[in-house]
C-alpha cells in the first residue's frame, strides 16, 4: 500500500473548503464479485458534501447491508483502510476477501 500524503493532505483541505462552502463532492463506488451480487449492482454514484471516511461511505450507501469482515477497500488503485478520508473525484472500490485454493 503506497502513500501519497501530499495528495493526501491536499484532498483533505479541499473536502474541507468543500463542506464549509455546501458544495457536493463527487464519489465513484464500485463493487465487485460477491459483493456485486448481493447488493445487486456493480456501483454507486454519491454526493456528499463534507469529511467522509470509507466506513462512512459504505454506511451512506448501503444502509440496510452491514459492513462484511475483512473487505477491501481500494482507493484509486491503491488499497486503503476503512478509517481514509475520500475526496472529490475518488473511485472506491470494495472486494470480498480473496480466497484460493
Amino acid at each position: 500500500m503506497s502513500f501519497d500524503y501530499e495528495s493526501f493532505s491536499k484532498g483533505i483541505v479541499l473536502s474541507t473548503l468543500f463542506a464549509l462552502a455546501g458544495i457536493s463532492m463527487s464519489i465513484k463506488v464500485r463493487y465487485f464479485a460477491s459483493l456485486k451480487e448481493s447488493l445487486g449492482r456493480a456501483e454507486d454514484d454519491f454526493a456528499h458534501t463534507g469529511l467522509l471516511s470509507i466506513r462512512e461511505l459504505w454506511q451512506s450507501v448501503n444502509e440496510a447491508t452491514p459492513l462484511p469482515d475483512n473487505i477491501l477497500v481500494a482507493v484509486n488503485m491503491d488499497y486503503v483502510d476503512l478509517n481514509h478520508l475520500v475526496k472529490d473525484g475518488d473511485e472506491v472500490a470494495f472486494f470480498p476477501p480473496v480466497t484460493g485454493g
